[in-house]
């Protein structure tokens, strides 16, 4: 698809060049470089301080939803061994709930972030053992123990999940890409008022233009959508998680 992009887009504006070249005379550009060429790069150095600053925040939101479901995973785990230290009727069901959970996350939740929607299952597991931790009443002080980091993990799994919810569902202003596609197509337009001998190196230098900035934009899309498209994150984490606790789970033969 990003090929694809690529070319329509250095297509049409090579086009828009030729078109251009034919109704204008070199002559009629080049009595204009001096002018289009200061409005030119006041324009290019606006557009590049915005694709820059909006590529760092996409770029940080990419590397921290991978930080998230990261720990988020790491709390599944940790929650499901400190399970393994409550009594009976509450370790089987902790233990349940945390592998359910993670199972739902990934066969159903990670499907679905792409369009940005959550699992009702997940979303009702997590419920489930938020209250199934809440009900455990501790008895001596190693149990009261036990029940605070079962809190803190259950909170700090809540506060994952919902985080990468967040980034799933979130993104850069719709304002601020109207901003850069105006801009990136008013760079492109003025690069056809400029006069150059050369009609082939002027259509070597649109082109080049063009993919830079086509390139450039599919790229801050995509970072921006750190559920969705091929480059999105993936539930590794989890599924390591679901190996090493199910495998535990599992009756010694």
């Amino acid at each position: 698809m990003g090929a694809t992009i690529l070319f329509v887009a250095v297509l049409l504006a090579v086009s828009g060049l030729i078109f251009v070249q034919h109704r204008f005379p070199l002559e009629f550009r080049e009595a204009h470089n001096v002018p289009i060429g200061v409005i030119y790069g006041a324009l290019s150095v606006t557009f590049g301080v915005i694709i820059g600053f909006s590529a760092y925040l996409v770029l940080n939101k990419y590397t921290t939803s991978q930080t998230t479901v990261a720990n988020e995973a790491g709390g599944v785990r940790a929650l499901y061994h400190l399970a393994g230290q409550f009594p009976e009727p509450q370790r089987d069901r902790i233990q349940d709930l945390t592998v359910s959970y993670a199972r739902a996350v990934v066969d159903e939740e990670w499907p679905l972030m792409e369009q940005g929607q959550p699992s009702p299952r997940a979303a009702t597991l997590a419920q489930q053992i938020t209250q199934s931790v809440n009900s455990f009443q501790p008895s001596t002080s190693a149990e009261q123990a036990l029940f605070s980091q079962a809190l803190e993990r259950t909170y700090d799994l809540d506060q994952g999940r919902t985080l990468r919810l967040l980034y799933a569902t979130s993104g850069l202003p719709p304002i601020l890409w109207f901003v850069l596609g105006f801009l990136a197509v008013t760079v492109i337009l003025l690069t056809y008022f400029l006069g150059m001998d050369s009609t082939l190196l002027h259509v070597l230098a649109v082109a080049v233009l063009t993919a830079g900035l086509t390139f450039t934009m599919f790229t801050t899309i995509l970072l921006d959508q750190p559920f969705g498209g091929d480059t999105r994150v993936s539930p590794s984490a989890f599924e390591i998680v679901l190996t090493e606790i199910e495998g535990e789970s599992q009756p010694e033969s």
